[in-house]
């Protein structure tokens, strides 16, 4: 009699267990809960490749510890979209490198490259015209030179002869440093050295400087921590006032590097998120399209926390002379009236610089509106931070 009841419950907890398996699977259905396992049980299907090519716009970032690839990474986070939008941001290895890959490499939409790499590639003979090839969907931020040395080392002047480090030579940084020391007069020894080894390598004393540009906070240099280095000013001289833009460090930014209630003077240049320049019947400009599209609607989203805080910096209507912009960046931005710096803007900034009365001449006021443009970057950040505690 035992056996019999004992076999009866076992039937029964086995029916149980089948119909609680049973309400499982219906309501937890591994095939509703993600379009990646839904590709791989349509494994071989024309269709699933189809849907998962169709709208995946890819973005060459940087190397790792970089601005870049933060930008990428929280261009994915925001953006993903299922089927409907995916962003695939991908390691690169620089600015320089990212143009070559824009250009050539299968399946890459977007790049963030510096402003001055294209016309560095053009005045030094590598490729002609260039800029055509290209379109830009915006202006992201400024990045700022660094430059670390030993506290014997003043000013740029000192590093003639020294052996500097400026990494990779595939990457925007070189770019930078060999534009700035060749304006400058310095001629320095360059090194040739990834980031991370160089920084050790100035530790041990067998190079003398190393050079990093990248959007403040910058890993690699909030990281650096030895009492004996500093950061070295980079005067806004006036060969570099073509292409860069003003730019002071704190011991707020880099209290690592910078004494307490200190400032060190230096340069930006600015980081552009480009594209190759699609006829506008193609797929690829579609989907480039489509990214424009959700990238500007949701772009409030990315000036708040937790996001990098460079993108408190970015203006979509920021416009970069000698680009030409995306035309579908341009119809959306036209489309929801959203207009470049207006004038008096730059006027009310260049009555605080000119208090004297003496009107600027063409040189000086050119220099005046790159850094108008720093000022009007840092006040659009102050102005980011200051909305969420008013509409609290």
């Amino acid at each position: 009699m035992q056996r019999i009841f004992g076999m009866a419950m076992i039937a029964v907890m086995m029916v149980c267990g089948f119909a609680a398996r049973a309400a499982d699977d219906k309501e937890f259905d591994p095939a509703k809960v993600s379009e990646s396992l839904k590709a791989i049980f349509q494994f071989g299907s024309v269709e699933t490749k189809k849907a998962l090519n169709a709208n995946t716009v890819t973005v060459m970032s940087g190397t790792i510890g970089g601005t870049y690839v933060q930008f990428g990474a929280d261009l994915a986070s925001v953006l993903d979209d299922g089927n409907k939008l995916r962003v695939l941001s991908i390691i690169g290895r620089g600015s320089v490198q990212s143009v070559a890959d824009i250009l050539f490499l299968q399946g890459v939409d977007l790049g963030i490259v510096r402003s001055d790499t294209l016309d560095y590639l053009e005045k030094k003979g590598f490729a002609k015209d260039i800029k055509k090839q290209f379109t830009y969907v915006t202006k992201l931020y400024n990045e700022e030179m660094y430059v670390i040395a030993s506290k014997s080392i003043r000013s740029m002047k000192d590093l003639e002869g020294k052996t500097v480090s400026v990494d990779l030579p595939n990457g925007g940084t070189f770019i930078t440093a060999s534009i700035v020391f060749e304006r400058l007069g310095i001629k320095p020894k360059f090194a040739y050295i990834e980031q991370r080894i160089s920084m050790e390598k100035l530790k041990a004393g067998e190079i003398d400087a190393v050079i990093c540009a990248g959007g403040k906070p910058y890993k690699s240099v909030s990281q650096f921590k030895d009492d004996r280095f500093h950061l070295v000013p980079v005067e806004y001289a006036k060969p570099l006032q073509g292409d860069y833009l003003p730019a002071t460090l704190t011991a707020k930014d880099y209290p690592n590097l910078i004494a307490d209630g200190e400032q060190v003077d230096t340069i930006a240049v600015p980081a552009v998120l480009a594209a190759y320049n699609w006829a506008p019947n193609t797929e690829r400009y579609r989907k480039l399209a489509l990214f424009v599209d959700n990238f500007f609607t949701k772009f409030p989203t990315f000036q708040k926390p937790p996001f990098h805080p460079k993108w408190k910096e970015v203006s979509l209507s920021a416009q970069l002379p000698d680009w030409q912009r995306f035309p579908a960046a341009k119809q959306w931005l036209d489309e929801h009236k959203i207009e470049p710096v207006a004038r008096s803007r730059f006027d009310e900034f260049l009555k605080q610089k000119t208090a004297a009365g003496r009107l600027p001449s063409d040189p000086e006021r050119e220099a005046l509106f790159k850094q108008f443009q720093a000022w009007e970057a840092e006040q659009n950040a102050r102005a980011q931070i200051r909305t969420p505690q008013r509409q609290r």
